[in-house]
Order: C-alpha cells, then structure tokens, then sequence
C-alpha cells in the first residue's frame, strides 16, 4: 500500500485504522507518528476515540509544524501595540489541529473554525468534543461565517490562512499562492475589506519553494511580512509560514527570527 494509490483514492473519504495511519506515516516519511495532532501521537490520540479521514491524514498540519508556526505567530502578535486580546481564525480549519496549537500559545485567545466540507466538519467537532475542547468549529463558508462575526476593534486578529492546494504545488516553481483553491490573496482581502480597523496578522503556511511573483504580489498587501521555512526533515518537504501584520509594524523586525 502507498500513499499515491490509497490515501488519494479509495482511502480519500474512509475512516483509517490504527495501523493504516501508522503505515501512512512510515510508507510516506518513514515515520509511523508522523500523524500526530492535537499533542498527541496517533495510538494516543486514536485510543481515546479520535478519528480522522484518509484526506484530512495526509492534509492536516501535523503537530510538530502547527507548533512551529504557533510558536512564531505568538512572537510576532506579542509585539501588536494596546491589544486587548485576541482572537484566531482559521478559515479552512481541516482537523483544527493549527487552531488547536494557535489558541494554545496565544495565553487568553478565543477562536472560531470554519469548515466547507459537512463530513470532514462533523469529524472535526466529534473530535473536538471528546477531548474537551473549548474550540468551535462551523459548517459554513468562511466568507459567509465572516460577515456574521463581531470581533471588537481592540482585539487582534489572527488568521491562519491554508486553503485547499489543488493544483498549486508543482515539481518546478514550488508553491503557487494565486492557484490555491481560493487563492490566498482572496483570502486576505476579504479579511481586510470585513476588518479594516482592526490589527491583522495572518498566518500562511508555505512550502520551501514558493513562486516568486505570487509571494511578491500576496507580501505587498502587508506593512509588514517576512517568511520562514522549516527543516522537520521531512523527505525533501519541508513547509513554512509567510507571516503578514496590517496595522503595525514591528519595532524589531530583525529580532523575530523571520526572513523579510
């Protein structure tokens, strides 16, 4: 069994076993943990009931990247001036295990998912519930879930922006950011056009390669950004984050460690 023939046919929308998220994880980065969320590793997190489809398996942040970029995101919303807390998005929230990681590092945040898909969101918020978790998750088009959300201007606002890839990611010039399904840039503006008083600082997971003029393009709707790639070692994939603030900029940008 491979990852190319079953987690991207059949398997796509099943609900794995144990062992098959296990053989994933070792088939595809020799690794059987690979899939582990929510802090936990896949017999942890699979012995208390949770469950996971074979596509949000090989989509969803696993946690040592939703950590890392967690980790960043927190540097750099600590330095927004007066906020007076804060509250996270995740437009296309998959297993919500990135919001998990967000609203875990950002002490007091409060946060909201949204979810298209009805099963892989029925999943998610059966997930969340066993575990306790005060995190909510929508079934409903972020754009529509936006216009109906009141978040007070003194309050930050985070997005982790990771909408469905398609056909974005090539061999040659990496990780098209105007080809994701919608593109990334959408994304932003819609977020800008719905909050255009508040402080922003969206998150965007990346790949190590991203094309240039879509990154150029999507960085100058920022005062600030810079991007970061991290080596988890990961079978020539390794994943990053373009970090983009509107509304301040950072006193010490070189001090956060981010690539401008």
């Amino acid at each position: 069994m491979t990852a190319a023939c079953s987690w991207g046919g059949a398997k796509r929308d099943a609900v794995l076993d144990l062992w098959e998220i296990e053989r994933y994880g070792f088939d595809s980065y020799g690794e059987p943990d690979y899939v582990s969320i929510y802090g936990m590793p896949p017999s942890e997190w699979y012995g208390r009931g949770i469950r996971l489809l074979g596509r949000t398996a090989v989509e969803c942040t696993r946690d040592r990247l939703a950590a890392a970029i967690s980790e960043d995101v927190a540097s750099v919303a600590g330095t927004a001036p007066g906020r007076a807390g804060t509250y996270v998005l995740d437009p296309f929230v998959g297993s919500g295990n990135t919001l998990y990681w967000l609203l875990r590092r950002l002490a007091g945040s409060r946060g909201m998912g949204f979810e298209l898909d009805p099963v892989i969101s029925q999943v998610t918020q059966r997930n969340l519930a066993i575990l306790g978790l005060p995190i909510t998750v929508v079934n409903q088009d972020y754009r529509t879930g936006l216009a109906d959300l009141p978040i007070p201007t003194s309050e930050l606002l985070v997005a982790f922006i990771a909408p469905p890839r398609g056909d974005a990611l090539t061999p040659g010039s990496g990780l098209d950011l105007r080809r994701t399904s919608p593109p990334v840039a959408d994304v932003v503006d819609k977020l800008v056009q719905q909050f255009p008083k508040h402080q922003l600082l969206c998150a965007i997971q990346t790949y190590a390669t991203v094309n240039a003029s879509s990154l150029t393009e999507l960085a100058s709707r920022f005062d600030w950004s810079a991007r970061k790639t991290y080596n988890l070692n990961e079978a020539g994939e390794n994943h990053g984050v373009l970090l983009g603030a509107r509304g301040w900029i950072l006193p010490n940008p070189s001090a956060s460690g981010l690539t401008p």
